[in-house]
């Protein structure tokens, strides 16, 4: 029995030694994915919050103390200009109209009287300019009487959409209490504000472009359908924000756009020459940018780089790489600095195509 346990432990250590000495390798080498910093002329999108308002957008109030009348129209509807609005009741102005027209008849028959007498010279010349100007002053009490009267209608000044009632048919209305406003929404100005190195990048440009295009994306995320140009610029900068203000004109005949709206203005910045990585071949260190910078050698440096602009998929170099540098663009967080390993290199240019970028 022992003879039979010494013999099966003989032949368990010569298995185990066979096989220590003939081990099976299942372990393979990865194979890295990268890239280069290539050169494009490109745009990058820069984004704005804005305010959308009426090119008019006017208060309306009334004129004249008194009764409202009658209002013709409702709220959010599109008038035109000179319609009828509101009716203030006429009773006592329509008094006061009459009674400065018989005033100025009056008037004018004496003065008439009196001219017959001064040429038979029975009156003075200076009777006669006295009844003159009673007459012309009568004449005026009539003018101020029927703007008076005049004023009992509000009309619109311009074609627009009547926004809501602040009052309703019998109201007592004071003078100038306002009734309503008034949108006239053919073009819409759209303000927002422009930080001072950008200003000044805009500034050169007019050099070569009178008005820069613009879009305006809504607050529903979509962009509106017409182009807008920059049409003016505010005088002074705002010395808390360092901001100063622009304003973009935008046309609407759909009349989608209203008054008080809210969106984002959208301007692209051409970039020439501009040195361009995927955005997924960087990682970041204390809010540094650093990319996995490949030698002839196969060996990975960790360098640091700085950053000009940032598109969706995309960074923009300033600092740190040169055009054909190769970099690492899969499997960052399995490699160190310092590392050799084998790599495919992935061409750049057809990269591009996949991302979400601005090529020109």
């Amino acid at each position: 029995m022992r003879r039979m346990l010494l013999l099966g432990m003989s032949s368990l250590y010569l298995f185990s030694a066979c096989h220590s000495e003939h081990p099976e390798n299942h372990t393979q080498e990865t194979v890295f994915i990268a890239t280069e910093a290539i050169r494009i002329d490109t745009a990058i999108t820069k984004e704005y919050v804005s305010q959308i308002h009426s090119v008019r957008h006017i208060e309306l109030r009334a004129l004249e103390e008194g009764y409202l009348q009658h209002i013709f129209v409702d709220e959010g509807q599109m008038v035109e200009k000179g319609q009828l609005l509101f009716k203030i009741l006429p009773n006592i102005y329509k008094a006061e109209l009459n009674r400065a027209q018989a005033e100025s008849e009056i008037a004018r028959i004496e003065y008439e009287n009196t001219k017959a007498l001064a040429d038979r010279d029975v009156v003075s010349n200076t009777e006669l300019a006295m009844a003159k100007a009673r007459y012309d002053k009568a004449l005026a009490e009539v003018e101020l009487a029927q703007a008076h009267y005049a004023f009992t209608e509000i009309r619109a000044p311009f074609s627009g959409i009547i926004d809501r009632f602040h009052v309703r048919e019998g109201s007592l209305v004071d003078e100038g209490e306002l009734l309503s406003t008034l949108s006239d929404n053919s073009e819409m100005w759209v303000y927002f504000n422009v930080p001072e190195a950008e200003y000044l990048d805009y500034m050169a440009l007019l050099s070569h472009d009178s008005l820069l295009p613009v879009q305006l994306q809504m607050a529903n995320g979509k962009v509106f359908p017409f182009e807008g140009l920059i049409s003016a610029i505010e005088a002074d900068f705002d010395n808390e924000t360092g901001n100063i203000p622009f304003r973009a004109t935008f046309p609407n005949p759909n009349r989608l756009l209203r008054h008080g709206e809210t969106g984002s203005i959208l301007m692209k910045d051409k970039l020439e020459n501009a040195l361009v990585i995927p955005q997924k071949a960087t990682f970041e260190i204390l809010d540094k940018h650093y990319v996995f910078l490949i030698d002839d050698q196969h060996i990975v440096h960790q360098e640091q780089i700085e950053l000009l602009n940032e598109m969706e998929d995309l960074y923009v170099v300033s600092e740190g790489l040169k055009e054909g540098d190769k970099i690492l663009l899969e499997g960052l967080r399995k490699v160190r600095n310092g590392d050799h390993l084998e790599f495919e290199m992935h061409n750049a240019k057809e990269l591009l195509g996949q991302l979400k970028l601005y090529a020109e």
